[in-house]
């Protein structure tokens, strides 16, 4: 059986720069540092930060007064904000970079009186993040839309007062099918130059595409949680593959592979590197050739430290 590895795969420029930010307020500052909500939604990141001595919560009344509190890749409401600074709470701040860039189109197309339509799943964080970054007191509302059905029976205030945004690690086929939906029947529908489905996502679900020519089943190494891990087990799936989604080695069944004459192994965007090879190893134990890399786009971001974390690591002071 062939093993094939899809590329890119694996960590982001954005979980990089999150789990950077948490051992490095670590490193500075010692245990314990909180964490509001999963860094990034991978169970073997998220435990190895807890052995290092993160404390991840739910909600900061959790933290204690003065401690150092981190918020999550996937970007936190306005209340939050807010909510810290009341306490008094030391902040650094791991929202992905494209995920604050959604926040100020939204901030934006509030300030402007448009409502506002969030392509998205209910319920994520990023979501419930996004939604809270929009002010209602300019007189508009936010709406969200998770599938086309959703699009076809959205109900707005003025067909002509409308912007779009999207959730950054959803579906590249899916979000176009309810965007051209969207278009149809609101022409004046105001969107950003460039899509809101981030880099990473679009290189990983393109690199699953030409993988899933090549394979008989998918595996797919990321945590259930994760959005953009679902989304690549779900090509292989549309396209009569078998695809199987696995935190690890250990969740590998043997009976997916027999008869199978090539199998695809990926990532999601928070899933490391070390997971894809021990997946790797356990094909070759049950008689997988040695696996190829499946030649992609190359990815070269790089998001930097917050400047007070890198103010630290010279200066030794906030």
């Amino acid at each position: 059986m062939k093993v094939l590895l899809a590329n890119p795969r694996g960590f982001c420029a954005g979980v990089d720069r999150a789990i950077d930010i948490v051992e490095r307020a670590l490193e500075l500052f010692g245990a314990p540092v909180y964490v509001r909500h999963e860094v990034v939604h991978n169970r073997f990141v998220v435990d190895r930060l807890r052995g290092l001595g993160a404390v991840f919560v739910d909600e900061l009344d959790a933290v204690p007064d003065g401690a150092t509190v981190i918020f999550s890749a996937h970007g936190v409401s306005s209340a939050v904000e807010r909510h810290a600074a009341r306490r008094g709470l030391v902040v650094f701040d791991a929202t992905c970079p494209l995920v604050t860039k959604v926040h100020l189109e939204v901030a934006r197309y509030a300030r402007d009186g448009l409502d506002v339509i969030l392509i998205g799943h209910a319920g994520h964080p990023e979501v419930e993040g996004t939604m809270g970054r929009f002010d209602s007191s300019f007189g508009g509302r936010i709406h969200l839309v998770e599938t086309v059905e959703d699009a076809e029976r959205l109900a707005v205030r003025d067909p002509g007062q409308l912007a779009l945004v999207t959730q950054t690690t959803l579906s590249v086929d899916d979000t176009a099918r309810i965007v051209a939906t969207l278009r149809a029947r609101f022409p004046a529908l105001v969107s950003p130059r460039k899509e809101d489905i981030c880099y990473a996502t679009q290189n990983r679900q393109d690199a699953v595409k030409q993988l899933v020519a090549q394979c008989d089943v998918l595996i797919v190494v990321g945590s259930q949680s994760s959005s953009n891990s679902n989304r690549l087990r779900e090509i292989a799936i549309t396209r009569g593959i078998p695809g199987h989604l696995v935190d690890g080695a250990d969740d590998l069944e043997r009976e997916w592979f027999e008869g199978k004459r090539a199998v695809g192994v990926t990532a999601g965007a928070s899933a490391p590197e070390t997971l894809v090879q021990q997946v790797v190893a356990r094909l070759r134990e049950w008689g997988g050739q040695e696996s190829v890399e499946v030649i992609g786009r190359e990815e070269n971001v790089v998001f930097g430290l917050p400047q007070a974390l890198r103010a630290v690591g010279r200066n030794q002071t906030l």
